[in-house]
């Protein structure tokens, strides 16, 4: 072996030996700043007087008032809102004007012979604006009556609450026929009540979503009647001409469309569904 690569070789051992010691250094200096650190927390759980306190957050707090009742802490009533938020369809759907709007465009849609126009998009998406449309004097009263004055800090949530109830009891209640609520308190075997004011929203709720259902099936009764007799004369008109395997469907679709354009019929549609609100 050559001179030169006796000193290469040894070059090399001499800095793998230094990167080793430097290794062994630097881990060291990490292990002494780790005790260290471990050293401080043992002292801070010792002496804990020496560290501020990281104030918490109550999760759930209840406060007893003077006259029995009881207040929430702020974390308790989100958390309560965010599980009440699940129930906002059903809510829609059985304590405003959707089911009523809804059903009517549908059997409009079928009356008029299309499958898929407008789409179940369009007419969920504006059932959803005449609902709101309908509901903001019901809405109007809650947030003055409800909202407005526990936002302020005048009244607590249970009082708020009840505040709300009023409202959409009179709506409802308003819309609900008294056979259906006669039903409902036999089924639950529960005795009549004189004042409609008194009626439990146990029975409400069951009651009127059924005269909604009733309503909704009457009205589109009534729509379907003109598109039912175009269909008639169109399948007699075929039948006398012999052409018994054309579909009456695709003659009588023009002119079904053509009625309902030349009547109006979207502008009479909604507006029979906001007068049956008595608006």
């Amino acid at each position: 072996m050559s001179s030169l690569t006796r000193i290469g070789l040894f070059l090399i051992l001499q800095w793998i030996l230094s990167l080793g010691a430097q290794a062994a250094t630097d881990t060291s200096v990490a292990s002494q700043v780790a005790g260290n650190n471990l050293t401080t927390l043992a002292a801070a759980a010792v002496n804990p007087k020496g560290f501020a306190a990281v104030p918490g957050l109550p999760a759930i707090s209840m406060k007893t008032r003077a006259d029995g009742t009881q207040d929430y802490s702020v974390s308790l009533q989100i958390l309560l809102l965010m599980t009440a938020l699940s129930f906002l369809p059903a809510a829609l759907i059985m304590m405003t004007s959707f089911t009523r709007i809804i059903i009517v465009f549908s059997i409009l849609r079928q009356a008029l012979g299309l499958q898929q126009s407008p789409s179940n998009q369009i007419l969920v998406g504006l059932s959803l604006f005449l609902t709101l449309f309908i509901m903001t004097p019901v809405m109007e009263k809650i947030t003055k009556n409800a909202y407005e004055p526990y936002v302020a800090e005048q009244i607590t949530a249970p009082q708020a609450i009840e505040a709300a109830k009023k409202p959409l009891h009179e709506f409802m209640i308003g819309q609900t026929r008294e056979s259906d609520l006669a039903l409902f308190f036999k089924i639950a075997g529960v005795d009549k009540v004189k004042n409609p004011a008194d009626v439990p929203f146990m029975i409400l709720m069951p009651s009127f979503i059924t005269s909604e259902l009733k309503t909704a099936f009457q009205i589109g009764f009534i729509i379907f009647i003109p598109f039912l007799v175009i269909d008639i004369v169109v399948s007699s008109v075929l039948m006398a001409m012999g052409m018994m395997m054309l579909s009456p469907l695709i003659i009588s679709l023009p002119f079904k469309i053509m009625l309902f354009v030349m009547v109006d019929g979207w502008a009479l549609i909604i507006g029979t569904l906001a007068a049956s609100f008595g608006m």
